[in-house]
């Protein structure tokens, strides 16, 4: 659905090439990283104009916005851009996918800084699976072999596939791939030739980024990085003066779909400490996919 409407809107020049999102990581990693930003609306911006400039997923600028009808913006309307995060629970090394929020986290070897895009995953059906991996090939101009489901699913569209797709404009896995050695290697981190299947769940179950960013990333990685892919609509995070931040996104059942129940295990151990559920389940509620302080662990 999104898609489509996506497909009447025009791309304002100044919006048409994606930022590479970098965030410094504080000292204490129980704070949230990077800033909520408010965008005032020019005359031609969108919705995926913003979502590709700013490095978020359209889903998540509608979940920060609730209410606002983002499909029709006007000159001087005021966009939440949901910048600030808390970082999954996984390593802090290499790729981390996080699929219930549509991002990718990667984090160079210096420590200091994080680099986070939205990303495109498996749509209902073909879903993309958790695992923790590795980068097992390196892929320039890659070719593009469909299989026997994907080329029925195009030819039902009147859209004929060859055995093979060359590289080129009309490759779905655009310039760079990156294969994953989870499985028999069918899942990839790879570009795309239509940028507004970005920040959407509308893959076959490969992981889709904006050309700009994967062309970047391309070229900090290679084969051997560690890839982490969770699940985690809900991060709870906790610093060093006991101030508890939870961020929750709309959960994923295990097919894909949206509307799963909220796994609330990493929240519950807080209220013997002193945290408020009330808080919690106003949090819960929202879903706008920000960190929300939720109180102070006693000390």
């Amino acid at each position: 659905m999104f898609k489509r409407l996506f497909l009447l809107l025009l791309v304002p020049a100044w919006l048409a090439q994606a930022q590479v999102p970098t965030l410094p990581l504080p000292e204490d990693k129980g704070q949230p990283v990077g800033q909520v930003v408010s965008h005032v609306v020019q005359d031609g911006d969108n919705l995926a104009g913003l979502a590709r400039y700013y490095g978020v997923s359209p889903i998540l600028i509608m979940a920060a916005n609730p209410g606002k009808d983002l499909f029709l913006l006007k000159d001087g309307d005021k966009v939440t851009i949901p910048n600030q995060l808390l970082l999954p629970k996984a390593a802090t090394k290499g790729i981390v996918i996080n699929l219930a929020e549509l991002r990718l986290y990667y984090y160079p070897e210096n420590g200091e800084q994080v680099h986070v895009f939205p990303i495109g995953i498996g749509r209902v059906g073909r879903e993309t699976p958790e695992m923790s991996t590795q980068i097992s090939q390196m892929r320039k101009d890659p070719t593009w072999t469909p299989t026997a489901n994907t080329r029925k699913e195009y030819e039902a569209k009147g859209i004929p596939l060859p055995a093979v797709v060359p590289a080129g404009p009309d490759n779905p896995l655009g310039e760079y791939a990156m294969r994953l050695a989870y499985g028999s290697g069918e899942y990839l981190i790879h570009g795309t030739n239509d940028p507004l299947d970005v920040g959407l769940r509308a893959s076959a179950g490969c992981i889709r980024m904006y050309p700009e960013h994967v062309e970047w990333l391309f070229a900090q990685v290679d084969k051997g990085t560690p890839v982490q892919i969770v699940n985690q609509a809900l991060k709870v995070s906790t610093d060093q003066y006991g101030q508890t931040f939870m961020e929750v996104h709309e959960p994923l059942t295990p097919s894909g779909e949206a509307g799963a129940p909220l796994d609330l295990t990493p929240v519950v151990s807080l209220f013997e400490q002193g945290i408020d559920q009330r808080q919690v389940d106003e949090v819960i509620k929202q879903q706008q996919g920000m960190p929300k302080m939720i109180g102070q662990l006693y000390n």
